[in-house]
C-alpha cells in the first residue's frame, strides 16, 4: 500500500469522523426520519405507483401521511399526557392525594401478624420524614419533571428545528431512497453478494420486528388505558401511556403497570375492579401478543424475545429514550450479521479452516 492510498485513507477516516460531529446535534432527528422512511416505505411505493412515478408528488404525499397517523397524534397524546402529569403533579404538592391514607387503609384489611411485620419496617417513617421520606422522593421527582417541561418549553425553537429537519430529510429519503440505497450499497466495503444479504435480512428483521412490537405496545396500551378509565383509576391517560411504553418489553410489559394495580385494589377491598383487570391484563392483553405478534413479525424474521428484552433495557440505559429502538436495531443488526456467517460457514466450511 502506496503512502498516498495511506493518506487517502487517514483522510477518509477525519472527514468521517468530522461529519459525523457536525450532524451529532441532530442525530434523534436524522434517526427518526431513517426509520420511518423504512416502515413507510411499502406504503410510499404503492403512492408512488398511483401518481405514476411522479417522485416529489409521492414523497410529499407520504411525508403527509406520517404527519398525520403518527406525528399529530403523537404530539396530541404527548400534550395530554404533560397535562395529567402536571395536573398530579399540582395534587400531591397540595396534599389532595394522600399515599400514606390509602396505604393505612390497604394495611388495615391484612391479617394482624402481617401487620404487625409492615410496622418494624417503618414505613410510615419512610413515607413521612421530610428528608429522606418516599413522599418528598416523589415530590422531588415531580418537580424534575415540571423542570423539565419547562426546559421542554424553554427549547421549543430548537425543538421545531430538529422536527422540520425530520420532515425535510424524510422527504428526500421518499424521494430518493432506491438512488440513496445503491449508493450507501457501494460504499459499504463488502462483497456485492454480502451487501445484497446483510442489507435485504437487516431490512426485513427491522421492519417485521419494529412493525410489529410497536403496533402490539400501542394495542396493549390502549386496552390497558381504557380499562383503567372505565374502572376510575387515574391519571388512566398517563397510565395507559406507561403501558404502551413497557408493552415493548416482551414478557413483563404492561404487567408492570397493571398488576400493581391490581394489589392495590384487593388490599382494599375492590374486588370486582380487581377480577375485571385481572381478566383484561392477564388474558386480554396476553392474548393480543399472541394473535398479532405472529401475524405482524412471522416466525422467520422474529427476534427471541430475551434478545429484545436486554437489547432494549440496555439501549435505554446508554442513550434514553431513543434506546427503545436503537437497541432492538442493534441486535438486528448483530443477528444479521451473524445469520449471514453461519449460513456461509456452513455452506462452504473449507474456506473457514
Amino acid at each position: 500500500m502506496t503512502v498516498h492510498r495511506i493518506g487517502f485513507y487517514v483522510l477518509l477516516v477525519l472527514v468521517t469522523i468530522g461529519f459525523v460531529v457536525v450532524i451529532l446535534p441532530f442525530y434523534s432527528a436524522i434517526f427518526w426520519a431513517v426509520i420511518h422512511a423504512v416502515i413507510f416505505h411499502p406504503a410510499h411505493s404503492r403512492i408512488e405507483g398511483l401518481v405514476g412515478r411522479r417522485r416529489s408528488l409521492a414523497a410529499a404525499l407520504s411525508v403527509l401521511m406520517c404527519v398525520c397517523l403518527v406525528i399529530v397524534p403523537g404530539m396530541l397524546v404527548l400534550s395530554a399526557l404533560v397535562q395529567e402529569a402536571s395536573s398530579l403533579y399540582e395534587r400531591l404538592d397540595r396534599g389532595e392525594i394522600d399515599i400514606w391514607h390509602a396505604l393505612t387503609q390497604a394495611k388495615a384489611t391484612l391479617p394482624v401478624y402481617v401487620q404487625e411485620w409492615l410496622d418494624t419496617l417503618k414505613l410510615k417513617q419512610q413515607f413521612t420524614d421530610p428528608d429522606t421520606g418516599l413522599s418528598s422522593a416523589m415530590m422531588e421527582g415531580g418537580r424534575f419533571f415540571a423542570g423539565r417541561a419547562f426546559s421542554l418549553g424553554q427549547n421549543a425553537l430548537q425543538f421545531f428545528i430538529a422536527f422540520g429537519v425530520m420532515l425535510y430529510l424524510l422527504f428526500f429519503l421518499f424521494r430518493d431512497g432506491r438512488a440513496i440505497t445503491v449508493m450507501v450499497r457501494r460504499a459499504i466495503p463488502l462483497s456485492d453478494d454480502h451487501t445484497r444479504q446483510f442489507t435485504a435480512k437487516f431490512a426485513s428483521v427491522v421492519r417485521a420486528t419494529m412493525r410489529g412490537n410497536i403496533i402490539i405496545a400501542l394495542v396493549q396500551g390502549t386496552i390497558g388505558g381504557l380499562t383503567f378509565w372505565a374502572l376510575g383509576i387515574e391519571p388512566a391517560l398517563l397510565w395507559g401511556v406507561l403501558m404502551i411504553l413497557l408493552s415493548l418489553l416482551p414478557v413483563i410489559g404492561a404487567a408492570l403497570v397493571w398488576l400493581p394495580a391490581a394489589v392495590y385494589l384487593a388490599l382494599i377491598g375492590a374486588w370486582v375492579k380487581v377480577a375485571v383487570l385481572v381478566v383484561v391484563g392477564g388474558f386480554v392483553i396476553s392474548l393480543v401478543d399472541n394473535l398479532l405478534r405472529p401475524l405482524l413479525v412471522g416466525k422467520e424474521t422474529r427476534m427471541p424475545d430475551y434478545v429484545v428484552l436486554v437489547s432494549t433495557i440496555g439501549g435505554i440505559s446508554l442513550i434514553g429514550i431513543n434506546g427503545f429502538v436503537i437497541g432492538p436495531l442493534f441486535a438486528a443488526l448483530f443477528i444479521s450479521a451473524w445469520s449471514i456467517f453461519i449460513s456461509e460457514r456452513d455452506s462452504n466450511p473449507s474456506h473457514f479452516g
